[in-house]
């Protein structure tokens, strides 16, 4: 049975294999398709990359470590009908040691230039779920909570005495994929 994350709420996922599912309906309310964006930020214990590649996004899919791995890039929300349409995956038996927390990030692709909030997004949520059987662990639902913002810290897997939790973190801005690119690179 999911659990209905809420802001600041931490569970312990004891898994091995964890999937990140970004899903939103096709919308073209702006005159655009609404391209949401799921990306990783890998980070050391300073809270920045170890190294540039330790950021997975639609043009650098997977992980030097190999331990996580993007879908690809959804450009309209319709991959799916009601499902996924990003995902990432994460093998935690594979993170390289440095690695102490993954940032997950869902952003609007050109949201300034063709005025894009998540206000205007129809059914957009991201999960955690069991990568091996598929079973989900938890769902954010991005809703009214980020009406104007265009860029979503939505959680973090983090590595405490040896052991991974997930954190719903739901924390909003206004701006793009670069401002978490400015926030996390070293």
């Amino acid at each position: 049975m999911a659990i209905n994350l809420q802001k600041g709420q931490r569970i312990e996922i004891g898994l091995q294999k964890v999937g990140v599912g970004l899903g939103w309906d096709p919308n073209t309310s702006t005159g655009y398709d609404f391209d949401l964006d799921a990306s990783a930020f890998m980070l050391g214990e300073n809270k920045k990359l170890p190294l540039d590649e330790f950021f997975v996004f639609y043009n650098n899919q997977i992980s030097p470590d190999k331990a996580v791995e993007s879908s690809g890039d959804d450009l309209t929300g319709g991959n799916s009908d009601g499902g996924d349409d990003e995902t990432l995956t994460v093998d935690l038996s594979k993170v390289d040691p440095r690695i102490q927390e993954i940032i997950f990030t869902v952003t609007i692709h050109e949201a300034e230039q063709r005025r894009q909030n998540f206000g205007q997004v129809h059914n957009s949520y991201i999960r955690i779920y069991n990568a091996i059987t598929n079973e989900e662990i938890a769902k954010y639902d991005l809703d009214e909570d980020f009406s104007v913002e265009t860029a979503v810290e939505f959680g973090r897997l983090y590595k405490r005495n040896g052991e991974w939790k997930f954190e719903a973190m739901g924390n909003g801005y206004k701006g793009g994929l670069q401002y978490f690119v400015d926030k996390y690179v070293g």
